[in-house]
C-alpha cells in the first residue's frame, strides 16, 4: 500500500498472525530488536546445476527462534531484495529468523506462468532444511509466506501430495498473498491463511473463494473437515499486489489501471480490521 500507516498495519498483522499458529509464546511487535543487514546465502540444489540465493536475517540475542521463509513473486516489484527490505527486516526486528529465497533468477525464469516449473515448490523446503541444518532456528516453529507466484509455491508446498511428503522437515503454518488458487483442492497439511483483494481479477479472488469453501468448477473438491483449516481474508477495493509500498497502479486482467485514493483508503481499512484478534 502507498499509505505508510496501512503498510505498517499489514506487516505487523501478518508477522503477528503466523507465529500465533506456531507457538503460544510470541514476541510483541513493540519489542523490536536491532536489525542487522541481510546475509547473502547460497543453498545447493542437487542434482540441478545451480544454487539458490537467499537473504537471511537473524535477530541478535535470540536462541534458536521461530522462522519465516519468504517467497517473492518474479515481478520487478516483488524481487527477493525488495521483499526482504519490506517484510524481512520488519519481521526480523520482532525476533524471527527470516529467509527470503530467490527461486526464479537462478533458473533464468522470466515467464511466471504457474504450474510450469513444479520444482519451484520444493525451494521452500530447501530453505527450511538449510535453516535447520545450520541450527539457526527452532525446527518446530517455522512458517512459510508467499506472494503471487511465491504464493503459488506456498500452496503447492503445503497442499497434501508428493511435494509435501518428499521431505521430513515440515512447516507449521502458511500464508499466501494474492495466490492463483485455480487448480488447488485446498487439502492443506498446515493451517493456511489466504489474503487477496476483492478487485483482484488477475490472481482471481473467485477461485480463492471456491478453494477456501472446498469447491471447484466441478463441485466439491474436499470433504468438510478434510485437511488443515483454510481461512480466506479479502480486502475491499484492494487489487493484486496491494501490499506493495509504492502501489499507485494495479495489475488487472485487462492491463494496468490507476488506483484512486478512495480505493487505497478502503483497502487500508480492510487490512486494519485484522488487528481485532485474527487467528489461523
Amino acid at each position: 500500500m502507498p499509505n505508510d500507516g496501512a503498510n505498517a498495519w499489514l506487516i505487523k498483522i501478518t508477522a503477528f498472525l503466523v507465529p500465533f499458529c506456531i507457538s503460544n509464546s510470541v514476541p510483541s511487535h513493540a519489542e523490536q530488536r536491532r536489525v542487522s543487514p541481510p546475509e547473502i546465502v547460497r543453498i545447493a540444489v542437487r542434482p540441478l546445476p545451480f544454487d539458490l540465493q537467499g537473504l537471511l536475517r537473524r535477530p541478535e540475542g535470540a536462541d534458536r527462534p521461530p522462522a519465516i521463509v519468504l517467497l517473492p513473486s518474479c515481478g520487478k516489484h516483488d524481487s527477493a531484495k525488495s521483499l526482504d527490505e519490506h517484510w524481512g527486516a520488519k519481521i526480523s526486528s520482532w525476533g524471527y529468523v527470516t529467509l527470503t529465497i530467490e527461486s526464479f533468477g537462478p533458473r533464468g525464469i522470466k515467464n511466471c506462468d504457474r504450474g510450469v516449473y513444479t520444482d519451484l515448490a520444493l525451494d521452500a523446503y530447501r530453505g527450511l532444511n538449510f535453516l535447520i541444518q545450520k541450527r539457526f532456528i527452532d525446527p518446530k516453529r517455522a512458517a512459510i509466506v508467499g506472494f503471487a507466484a511465491g504464493a503459488w509455491q506456498t500452496l503447492s508446498a503445503i497442499e497434501r501430495g508428493a511435494i509435501e511428503q518428499a521431505t521430513r522437515s515440515k512447516f507449521r503454518a502458511a500464508a499466501a498473498f494474492y495466490p492463483p488458487c485455480l487448480g488447488f483442492k485446498g487439502i492443506m497439511t498446515v493451517p493456511t491463511l489466504i489474503l487477496i483483494g476483492e478487485r483482484d481479477d488477475f490472481a482471481g479472488v473467485d477461485a480463492c473463494r471456491k478453494m477456501a469453501a472446498g469447491e471447484d468448477d466441478i463441485g466439491i473438491s474436499r470433504q468438510k473437515g478434510e485437511g488443515a483449516p483454510v481461512r480466506l481474508i479479502t480486502y475491499p477495493e484492494a487489487y493484486f499486489g496491494f501490499d506493495l509500498p509504492a502501489l499507485t497502479t494495479a495489475r488487472t486482467s485487462s492491463g494496468i489501471q490507476q488506483i484512486s485514493s478512495r480505493s487505497i483508503e478502503r483497502g487500508a481499512s480492510g487490512v486494519s480490521q485484522l488487528d481485532r484478534g485474527t487467528r489461523c
